[in-house]
């Protein structure tokens, strides 16, 4: 069952008056709730407004999570070239559609849309790094010699989304540690990790290679040989 018309009305008047305080002073706020039925399944569209960055971020809400523990969760950082074009450079996509498939098959959970575009570098920038990949540095190297970490994204208004929906506790669906470790900082408990694992493509083999020997994902896989795999078969 859907978060109820009641509780919806009870989440939106909390938030009318919501004074933050807390997590690094952002204020994050529900601001709106919408029926949203997709491919993936029936779920509750919420809109946020914040004081941090000024950019709109969605929770996709499957069944009632409020005040529940363990649930299933993603949070998934955008990406305009994966997400809306299906680009072949990175798993993003892929991943968005894997989470949305189980959570829609499942009686609850949520998938935290954050616009934290190039993993927090921007789009401009994130094409600025795509031309350094193509001269031939991985996307650690690119972000680095453009005067960036290797990863720039900032949680804090995941976690405050997290405690506007009254969700106690969450089963994180990633294979990134530093997620788990920046959510946990930030006062959310984790009582287990969903991990997403995506075949890498022959475009995306040395990316997804650099995320688990640079970045330290937990892909447990090797890209190298798989894509010889994909070339070999012709798949």
């Amino acid at each position: 069952m859907p978060i109820s018309q009641v509780k919806v009305d009870e989440l939106l008047k909390i938030n009318e008056t919501h004074y933050c305080k807390g997590i690094k002073g952002v204020c994050v706020k529900i601001v709106a709730v919408g029926d949203l039925p997709s491919r993936f399944g029936h779920f509750q569209v919420v809109a946020f407004y914040n004081n941090m960055d000024g950019k709109e971020h969605a929770a996709f809400i499957r069944g009632d999570v409020t005040g529940k523990e363990s649930v299933p969760a993603r949070l998934h950082s955008e990406c305009l070239t994966g997400d809306a074009i299906g680009s072949l450079r990175c798993d993003c996509r892929d991943q968005l559609e894997k989470s949305l498939k189980i959570i829609g098959a499942m009686d609850e959970g949520v998938l935290l849309y954050l616009r934290q575009e190039g993993r927090g570098i921007g789009f401009i920038n994130k094409i600025r790094a795509y031309q350094l990949q193509d001269a031939g540095a991985d996307t650690v190297e690119a972000n680095i010699k453009l005067g960036f970490r290797d990863d720039e994204r900032d949680y804090a208004i995941a976690a405050h989304m997290l405690k506007s929906l009254e969700i106690k506790s969450i089963k994180l669906m990633t294979n990134n540690p530093r997620k788990i470790n920046a959510l946990t900082s930030l006062g959310i408990t984790i009582t287990d990790r969903i991990p997403i694992i995506i075949p890498p493509n022959e475009y995306n083999a040395r990316y997804l290679q650099t995320k688990q020997e640079k970045s330290h994902h937990m892909l447990n896989i090797d890209p190298k040989e798989q894509v010889d795999d994909i070339k070999q078969t012709g798949e």
